[in-house]
């Protein structure tokens, strides 16, 4: 950490410099979908799994309904009050301009920075673990003998959890000249790069008709374009030879003299070998003794009574049981309309509920009010403009082609199970456009070097933002008043940075850390026996039949952050009702009925995970309740903090109002 000088008092204000296209690259810069559409498909593929993923594409239609009412609201607020403070400022102001209200702008204040803390302080953590999560996957491209890049290394990830956090806040720290020109440079090149994925998965969906040959993946992640050979296993997962003897069960190589004894498995997905020699996976052979391509399917043919089900099979509940109950498990879509449809009413909250993660970020331009030419007309404009170009067009585009190129050589429950299921794809679809699985190795690369770059702009923007709101507070006294000074040399709020980078850690850890966890996250047996032996996998690995019953701690952080979403927008949404009731300028539509909506839709997707877990099947109860769970305690500790600071500083918790005069 960077030797500090002694803390000053904030200066008057930064230079206003940025016009509509500044700000707007600024909001796009936290929304930034060309990262999280890297990030949040493991999450979308997993939960409320085994059917919820075939309503991603309409989930996030659902949630972009729900921002697009909170960002008119943000909107609407930043005309009346272009000020620095976001909600947090808007609250203080709507209340304290009201005749009726004013008594109660302080509390109104201090809930609405409390709530946004839960949000901002939560999101960068989580950016941190998923970007390690990435990062792992990266790495166990390039050095596949000691990584893997479906599992990354918890070691490796936690490691990279504290260097990432400091890493960031350091440049937070030191302040960040033309970080508009930065923002669109990265913007661009990351909407390029997943514009060009989305047209090649299209693409190859189109151009791979039902029982054409194409590609898949190897169990090393490798695109191979040629069937692989799977044999019958015993219960511990051994292949066996014809006489139900175990075959060399110390490891997943067979030796050439014993290939011959193996049992065919008819198709299956029980054991994939490799020659001892050659170190190759055995390919599966024809009757004249050729390679057997691999052969496009969009009708898995996996019904338990032997028929066609279009976009589904029939697995095992524990997959490493073979009596467990039967289980229909949604794969792939069987064409373009299944792919926007609902599908369930259920699935469409489930996912909209996750989708929130890779939508936000549009509103943290509203806190740039000092920094604005022209603040009352741009950041409106800025708000809205971010979310259509990001959230409207990008998301929606991007999601439809990663959910249409689902098929058999890459079904949704591979998805569940990788670190970074859009760099799975775009190996298969980088092999198939350049004719080798080589090509489609470099394109997923440079693809992950775009996103790699979107995550470090990402986790400033939103790390650098928290601060903001930390130090706003802090410079109110409404949390420690340290947080409310700026360094001497760079004029940041340095405290509140490397608060929020040591919390970043914590969050980033534990995020990673239980990400393989949850009955459906949950590593397979036969995966894990085939993960490579040396330090890095020496801890963090935990069996199937203890990680199924843990709650996935990726999801569970993802949730408190969301959840902290949910109260800040509601809370703006009521803001705004208050401030705009006796306006002059006052809107039924866009005053009333429109933040009505806001606060009703964020409500309902809070109160759809308390009832969820018992409506939808393969909705885990754990993690949203256990997030609610540290909402409620976040709450709990903040109104204790709330009164007991008022009463040790001598303030009044209700503002009181002037007596009357006769």
């Amino acid at each position: 950490m960077a030797d500090e000088a002694p803390a000053t008092p904030a200066p008057t204000g930064p230079k206003p410099t940025l016009g509509l296209t500044g700000l707007t690259i600024n909001a796009m810069a936290l929304i930034a979908p060309g990262a999280f559409l890297w990030l949040t498909y493991f999450m979308q593929s997993n939960y409320g799994a085994p059917m919820a993923g075939s309503g991603m594409w309409f989930g996030i239609l659902v949630a972009l309904a729900l921002c697009f009412a909170t960002a008119i609201a943000y909107a609407e607020l930043s005309k009346l009050y272009p000020g620095a403070g976001s909600s947090y400022f808007f609250a203080e102001q709507a209340f304290a301009n009201k005749t009726t209200h004013a008594h109660l702008a302080r509390v109104a204040k201090f809930i609405t920075g409390w709530a946004s803390h839960l949000y901002y302080w939560g999101y960068p953590g989580v950016m941190v673990g998923v970007t390690a999560l990435v990062a792992g996957y990266f790495v166990g491209s390039l050095w596949p003998n000691t990584f893997n890049a479906a599992t990354p290394s918890t070691i490796f990830m936690i490691l990279f959890c504290v260097v990432f956090s400091f890493g960031v806040a350091y440049i937070a720290f030191r302040g960040v000249v033309g970080a508009t020109g930065v923002n669109m440079a990265i913007n661009i090149v990351q909407i390029t790069a997943l514009l060009i994925f989305s047209f090649m998965a299209i693409s190859y969906r189109l151009n791979h008709k039902e029982g054409d040959p194409g590609w898949t993946l190897d169990p090393d992640g490798n695109a191979i374009n040629v069937t692989l050979a799977t044999f019958k296993v015993d219960k511990d997962h051994h292949a066996i030879d014809k006489d139900g003897k175990v075959i060399e069960a110390e490891d997943a190589t067979i030796a050439p003299e014993n290939i011959a004894k193996l049992v065919p498995d008819d198709g299956g997905d029980n054991k994939k070998a490799k020659g001892k020699d050659s170190d190759d996976w055995i390919v599966a052979k024809d009757d004249k003794g050729k390679d057997m391509p691999f052969i496009v399917s969009y009708k898995l043919e996996m019904d338990k009574d032997g028929h066609p089900t279009g976009a589904t099979t029939w697995e095992h509940k524990d997959s490493n049981d073979d009596k467990s109950e039967m289980v229909e498990k949604f794969q792939n879509h069987p064409d373009a309309a299944s792919v926007v449809k609902p599908h369930s009413f259920s699935y469409a909250f489930i996912q909209a509920c996750i989708a929130i993660l890779i939508l936000v970020g549009f509103e943290s331009v509203t806190s740039m009010g000092e920094e604005a030419k022209n603040a009352k007309r741009d950041i409106p404009r800025a708000v809205l403009l971010s979310l259509a170009i990001q959230g409207l067009i990008c998301y929606l585009i991007e999601y439809f082609a990663a959910n249409y190129f689902l098929n058999s050589g890459y079904k949704m429950t591979q998805a569940a199970g990788s670190a970074a299921p859009l760099g799975d794809m775009m190996k298969i679809v980088g092999a198939s456009f350049f004719g080798s699985a080589n090509g489609g190795w470099w394109f997923m690369m440079v693809q992950a070097v775009t996103v790699f770059l979107a995550l470090i702009g990402t986790t400033l923007s939103c790390m650098s933002t928290g601060a903001r709101v930390t130090y706003a507070m802090g410079r109110d006294d409404e949390v420690p008043s340290h947080f409310g000074l700026l360094h001497g040399k760079t004029l940041t709020p340095h405290r509140a940075i490397w608060t929020l980078a040591t919390i970043s850690v914590v969050i980033g850890i534990i995020s990673v850390f239980g990400n393989f966890w949850g009955p459906t996250a949950a590593l397979q047996n036969s995966a894990i026996d085939q993960l490579p032996k040396n330090f890095w996998y020496s801890f963090g690995i935990f069996k199937f039949e203890t990680a199924s019953k843990l709650p996935c701690t990726m999801l569970i952080m993802t949730l408190v952050s969301n959840f902290g979403t949910f109260l800040l927008y509601m809370l703006t949404c009521y803001t705004a009702i208050v401030a705009f009731r006796d306006h002059h300028t006052f809107s039924g539509i866009k005053h009333m009925f429109i933040p009505v909506f806001g606060v009703l839709a964020n409500l309902g997707c809070m109160l759809f995970y308390l009832i969820g877990p018992f409506m939808v099947n393969g909705m885990s109860w754990m993690e949203p309740y256990i997030a609610l769970g540290i909402a409620a305690l976040w709450g709990i500790f903040g109104a204790f903090y709330f009164v007991r600071s008022s009463k040790a500083k001598g303030k009044s918790i209700v503002v009181q109002k002037p007596a009357a005069t006769t």
